[in-house]
């Protein structure tokens, strides 16, 4: 089975966590949300300092893909077995989501980019109805309304779209490709005890979205001084080199492998429920150490967000276990407890 966390799907077994590998989890899960909640603020202030957000996001992915080159070199197996995974999950899972979040990022407030890429279970939940023509429960419908209900209010439509357009479309892209990398995922999970790696398809998905931003990127052309020297974090100068570590190490690596490590842990609800806390802890972060407030409005359509982005999530049909050949008939998919919609 799988779920997935911000910017990478995870992996689960389908064996039920016990007690103290579950209490694990939950820790490696609140450390992953953290370490993935403050990419936008150490990002943010070295794209208002002079780089171009794409040279921010190459400087992240290829960065993380040289820490994690030697575990892509022990799964290189997968390049044989897996190449379409790992090129479709480099694409959009990578370049596509870090991309587009860093070009919201340098229009709109990091809260409200983050808040926009949650729709991106909403987002699934229509690809699952109308693209692949299953039924979805009620419940998730009624996710879906309060996700899009919650958007009306973190973008103030009553008030003419205050907020930069284009920004919005960068954010409202990165939770297409975060779509992208839920059906990913869900694709990788289908071979049971074959399924892929997870940290190997992540070290691949980070050396394939190097890649792949390096043609768009063109870092060459990066002005390259600007990590040399201090750029200011509302109003306090701050390493830029500092910056890209934590963006690097922290927000990317660590992330990325406590939030796998985590799932393995959980059950997808519960790696759910916590991975939802990136948002939180991102608009938090934003608040305090780059003054970007928030209003009253804003912040109950941030609720609303996240609630309909679970209820979502975790409303889906599931797949059931497979019968045995001996008990008759074909395989089918369990219906949903809830009546379909």
């Amino acid at each position: 089975m799988t779920s997935a966390c911000h910017h990478g799907p995870v992996f689960t077994s389908d064996s039920a966590p016990g007690g103290r590998a579950k209490g694990a989890g939950v820790g490696l899960a609140l450390a992953s949300a953290v370490a993935f909640g403050g990419s936008g603020v150490a990002a943010k202030p070295l794209i208002e300092a002079g780089l171009d957000p794409l040279h921010v996001v190459w400087l992240r992915v290829a960065g993380a893909a040289l820490v994690m080159l030697p575990l892509a070199w022990r799964h290189r197996s997968l390049v044989r077995r897996h190449p379409g995974l790992l090129a479709g999950f480099g694409l959009l899972a990578v370049a596509g989501v870090q991309a587009c979040y860093f070009a919201a990022i340098s229009r709109i407030p990091v809260g409200v980019a983050l808040l926009v890429e949650y729709l991106g279970p909403a987002l699934l939940l229509g690809w699952v109805r109308f693209v692949q023509r299953r039924p979805v429960t009620r419940a998730a419908a009624v996710g879906v309304v309060l996700a899009v209900t919650g958007l009306a209010c973190v973008v103030e439509v009553w008030s003419g779209l205050g907020f930069d357009a284009l920004g919005l479309l960068f954010a409202l892209g990165a939770a297409c490709c975060q779509v992208g990398y839920f059906v990913l995922a869900d694709r990788g999970g289908d071979a049971g005890e074959g399924a892929p790696e997870p940290l190997g398809v992540i070290a691949y998905g980070l050396l394939t979205g190097a890649a792949l931003l390096t043609v768009v990127a063109r870092p060459w052309n990066m002005d390259w001084t600007v990590l040399t020297r201090d750029v200011p974090m509302n109003g306090t100068p701050v390493a830029a080199s500092l910056l890209l570590a934590w963006t690097v190490l922290m927000a990317t690596v660590l992330a990325y492998v406590t939030g796998v490590l985590a799932v393995r842990r959980l059950s997808p609800q519960i790696a759910g429920v916590v991975a939802f806390l990136e948002a939180v802890v991102a608009a938090t972060l934003a608040w305090v150490l780059l003054d970007e407030r928030l209003s009253t409005p804003q912040l109950v359509g941030g609720v609303l967000v996240l609630t309909g982005a679970f209820v979502a999530q975790t409303a889906t049909p599931v797949r059931a276990a497979p019968q045995p050949v001996a008990s008759g008939g074909p395989r089918r998919e369990s219906s949903a407890r809830e009546p379909a919609a």
